[in-house]
């Protein structure tokens, strides 16, 4: 039988919301990136700028911060039992913290911030090609660093959540 504590459902709720982060990301990069790449610059550059503003809402906070919210509390309710199991917590959340939200607060959001900034109806189309090189590039690559960290941090809470459930710690 299944014993719903604070360990389990907590380590369960950090798991399903990490994989959402990781499968939104993931999704991402094997569908728009690929897609985006065949617009031109007004078209990708205004694509981007709705994509930015709609994101910002309610599911996508829930997920995004709910994963590591969750997964301090299981760390934190792991700390002092079964060493490894802690370990794989641990590790998951600071691969989680610092290459998911780290790389996205540090780094995408500050080039979201310029492409909003940017007016583009008042661009001229070498404008336009220009600040597309800067922005797709850099967010692509950091993207493809969160999309990793985030697939790692899910593998470590799943490890976590196998030798829980085969050791009922």
């Amino acid at each position: 039988m299944i014993e719903f504590s604070l360990k389990s459902t907590s380590m369960l709720g950090s798991l399903l919301l990490t994989g959402l982060s990781a499968g939104l990301f993931c999704a991402w990069s094997i569908s728009v990136i690929p897609g985006t790449l065949k617009i031109n610059d007004m078209t990708y550059l205004t694509t981007m700028q709705s994509i930015n503003r709609a994101i910002l809402n309610p599911l996508f906070f829930m997920v995004f911060f709910g994963s590591p919210i969750l997964l301090a509390i299981s760390t934190i309710a792991h700390y002092g039992g079964q060493q490894q199991l802690f370990v794989l917590l641990i590790s998951a959340l600071l691969v989680y913290l610092i290459g998911t939200i780290g790389v996205t607060g540090l780094g995408n959001v500050p080039l979201n911030d310029q492409l909003e900034a940017l007016v583009l109806d008042e661009q001229r189309s070498d404008q336009l090609a220009t600040f597309r090189r800067h922005y797709e590039d850099k967010w692509n690559r950091l993207h493809q660093i969160r999309t990793i960290c985030t697939l790692i941090a899910f593998g470590l809470i799943a490890m976590a959540v196998l030798k829980y459930s085969k050791e009922g710690v």
